[in-house]
Order: C-alpha cells, then structure tokens, then sequence
C-alpha cells in the first residue's frame, strides 16, 4: 500500500493558509485535473487525481476536520470518518460557481462526484441510485516493533475499531418491524436540481443523502445509520525482516460495506536498538577489545541478533577495522539471502599505567627503535586516539 500523501502538499498550501488560499488552489487543481480537459489516455490518472484533490479539499475546508487532521495525520480523519463522511457538508458550491465558464460540468465529472456525493451540470442525468453496491473502506493501523521482533518474526494481537453492519437491523437503519418511505424532498430521484443561469448544478438530496428513501422510525441500536463503531481484536502475523514502514495487508478486515469488507493495511514501526543500526538487510555494531588483544590478536564473543559468536581478531588489527559475519544480519522478507553483521573494532587505550606495564611498554618502544627525547610509544597511541 502507498501511504496517503499530506493533504496540504497535495492541494500545494501552507498549514497556515486561510480557508480563501486552500478554496483558490483547489480550484485551479480542479480545473486543471478535469478528465474532460485531457487527453483520453490521460483520464484515468486525472480521475484519481481528482478525488485526490477533493478529498484533501473536504477535510481542510472544513474547520473541524482540519483541526483533527493536524493534530493527528490521516489517522485522527480515517479512524473518525467512513469515505462518505469526509465528503459530508463539504463546500464544493462556493469553489465551483461559474465553473460552466470553463465548458464544465456533466459527463465523466458527474460520474466522479457522483461517488462523492456530488453532481455538476447535470448533462448526463446520473445520481447516486438507492442501495448502491460499495466495498467498505480500507483501514489503515500503526504497530510497534523490537528489532528483535523483527528479526524473528511475531505474531500480534492488535485493536482495530471500524464500523460494522448493524447487528440489529442489519445494516437498513430502520427499526425491524419499519419500512423506509419515499423521500418527499426529492420524491425518490436521490437529487435536487438547482439552476444557475446558463448551467445546472445537480446535487445529491440532503434530506435522503441519495438514497431515494427516508427512515421513519430509526434503528435504537445504530440510530439509523445502518452500521455501529466496534472494536476487534485481530491477529496478524509479522515477517522476519520487516523494516521500518513496512506496509502488511490483512485481506477482509477493513469495514464492512454492502459489496464486501474493505482490507486492514499495517503499518510497521521498528523502534531504534542501542546495540544495532540497521542498514537495509545489514546490521551494524561496534565492540571494544583491549590493546594487547589488537596488537597480538585472539578471539572475542560478538553478539548477534541469534546468540553471540566467537570471531577472530586478528593480530595487528586496526582501531576502526571493519569485520563482517556473513547471514548475520537481517532476513529478508522476501526469502533472498539474509544480510550480514557489520562489526566495527574499537581498540581501549589504557589512560593508566602501572610501573610493570610502563616499563614493558617502555622497552617495547626501545625494541622498536624509538631514539630518547621522542614520544614515547603510549604517549603516541594516546594522542593518535584522543
């Protein structure tokens, strides 16, 4: 799944712009993702560019909903409102007035909003029809893992609140025992018709919300909307190797919608180790070995993501020197070759020095035909390191 874009990077404004600033972008944007004012092979891109611009629209022209969206991202808007009621009481009338100057309105326009909840120009006589088949809405959920955890692989148990089919009247928002009667507004068409001079603007009937009929006697358990706000407890299997923003779709645990549930997409958090940094499928660590274990060389414990290991130090070996222990490192999801350990080696310069140990290194520096008046040879490797 592709994480939703920034609703005000999408319609090209400031968080602090004013509601005239976000109306006037959408509005150029409108204009120019219009289907009917591209080429043919570029209409479905404009489409879904369009709803784009309008959902982001919707939720910043309305003081509400921006409020939450910038105190909580997409999430605060998706776990608060199902699609159609982000689109609730938008105002597309004050931003699309005139807009039969431009030759707009009608055809695949109409078509587009019509799923919004809206209709402009009214040339192709669509509107929303009564029970209309609709998938429920995808959900999206955010979990936190050890790099551990990741490493392993886990299963987890997490909350999910979505809206779901009235148990009670299941899913019709009236009563059991009532019916639904003719909308006297609209008598039945699920839309009103409102002229504007030289064009028509065909808008979806508020009082039945396009449905052609009314609840007389609402459901008590849903209050008439025909779904209830539950939350489940779903388990969902993690992958050795995820990676920070790994995206897992749950196929059929979104919401419900009259043509099936929506999907549930994970979002995978990995929270940082002080022990490790990760860097695609390797994993990169650092150890300390004295300076007699450098010089002379052994064998040292290295942890790992499975258990320690013993690796060789060879003699001579560097401060700095890098090793690498091979499939060491992180799985990969995919099922390729797992990466490696990365191990960098810091050499610890003692700052003390017994007499026994300066006289060694002492005669060290001689053997190693350092001349009087130089720097000794510990003075050396403590300047080199400080």
């Amino acid at each position: 799944m592709t994480t939703k874009r920034d609703y005000y990077e999408i319609l090209g404004v400031k968080k602090s712009s004013s509601l005239d600033e976000i109306r006037k972008s959408y509005r150029e944007l409108a204009l120019r993702y219009h289907p009917d004012r591209v080429p043919h092979e570029q209409k479905k891109e404009a489409e879904e560019k369009f709803k784009e611009i309008s959902e982001a629209y919707a939720v910043l022209s309305d003081s509400q909903k921006r409020a939450l969206y910038d105190q909580y991202g997409h999430s605060g808007i998706d776990q608060r409102y199902a699609q159609e009621d982000i689109f609730k009481n938008a105002d597309f009338n004050s931003v699309f007035q005139g807009m039969g100057d431009y030759g707009l309105g009608g055809g695949i326009f109409d078509e587009i909003f019509s799923d919004l909840g809206f209709d402009f120009g009214g040339r192709s006589g669509r509107s929303r029809q009564a029970g209309r088949q609709r998938r429920g809405r995808d959900l999206e959920i955010s979990v936190s893992l050890s790099l551990e955890e990741a490493f392993r692989g886990t299963e987890m148990t997490i909350s999910v609140p979505r809206y779901e089919t009235c148990s009670m009247c299941s899913g019709s928002g009236a009563k059991p025992g009532s019916k639904k009667i003719t909308c006297p507004q609209c008598k039945g068409a699920g839309r009103s018709v409102a002229s504007n001079g030289f064009f028509q603007m065909v808008q979806t009937c508020h009082r039945c919300g396009g449905e052609g009929m009314i609840i007389q006697t609402p459901c008590p358990e849903c209050n008439g909307q025909g779904r209830e706000k539950v939350t489940r407890k779903i388990k969902v299997k993690i992958p050795q190797g995820v990676d920070n923003g790994s995206s897992l779709r749950v196929r059929g645990e979104g919401e419900a919608g009259t043509a099936g549930r929506g999907d549930l997409y994970v979002i995978v958090e990995v929270r940082p180790n002080p022990l490790y940094h990760r860097d695609g499928n390797d994993i990169l660590t650092e150890i300390n070995i004295s300076l007699s274990k450098a010089v002379l060389g052994s064998e040292v414990d290295v942890p790992t993501l499975s258990g320690h290991v013993r690796m060789k130090i060879p003699a001579g070996t560097q401060p700095g020197k890098v090793f690498r222990l091979k499939s060491k490192g992180m799985p990969d999801v995919h099922g390729a070759e797992p990466g490696d350990e990365l191990v960098r080696v810091n050499v610890d310069i003692p700052s003390r020095l017994n007499s026994e140990q300066r006289r060694l290194i002492e005669e060290f520096a001689r053997a190693s035909g350092e001349q009087a008046g130089m720097e000794s040879f510990s003075e050396k490797i403590k300047k080199k390191f400080r």
